[in-house]
């Protein structure tokens, strides 16, 4: 049987967590891994955003090709804020504080190109890559092998949609 006191130091009591990570590893590790989780869902929202404004004559394939991409980086949501629970962090807790940590850029306008749209998404999702390579230097540094591990596959996922939007946008004879 728990008493009170017990149960109110447990509740209170500092997050730690079964690895041998440093305590300023776990710091430096959980800020940049919710910056990047900041970037991610700015790219997942403008990935949407364009994917439910898409027009034109390539409106279907666009279309699809964004909610695939939409997907997939939604997908990496959830492993990124897990990797810093499990790491002993706390991660993000608002969309207040995605705006104020993103370094992926908005895009409000009113119309924007199809093709205009897809490089813009190609540029973010290069700039995502490189994020994530910065990131990867600092497992390295400290020594986190997991994290860095689920950085290398994002890492291919993001240069694979820059990829495929490159090839979209490419006109011929480039």
């Amino acid at each position: 049987m728990i008493n009170v006191k017990d149960a109110t130091a447990r509740r209170i009591a500092p997050l730690t967590a079964p690895n041998d990570l440093t305590p300023n590893a776990v710091r430096d590790i959980s800020v940049a891994f919710n910056i990047l989780l900041a970037d991610v869902f700015a790219l997942y929202m403008k990935t949407k955003n364009f994917h439910w404004h898409m027009s034109g004559p390539h409106f279907r394939d666009y279309h699809l090709l964004l909610d695939e991409q939409g997907e997939q980086i939604f997908a990496v949501t959830d492993a990124i804020a897990e990797r810093v629970r499990k790491i002993g962090g706390t991660t993000l807790r608002s969309i207040g504080q995605v705006s104020r940590l993103q370094r992926i850029l908005d895009n409000d306008a009113e119309f924007v190109t199809p093709l205009d749209m897809l490089a813009e998404l190609r540029d973010d999702n290069r700039q995502l890559a490189a994020n994530m390579r910065e990131a990867h230097g600092l497992c390295d540094e400290t020594g986190d092998v997991a994290s860095a591990s689920l950085l290398e596959v994002w890492i291919d996922e993001a240069e694979r949609r820059a990829w495929f939007l490159f090839e979209a946008t490419r006109v011929r004879g480039e």
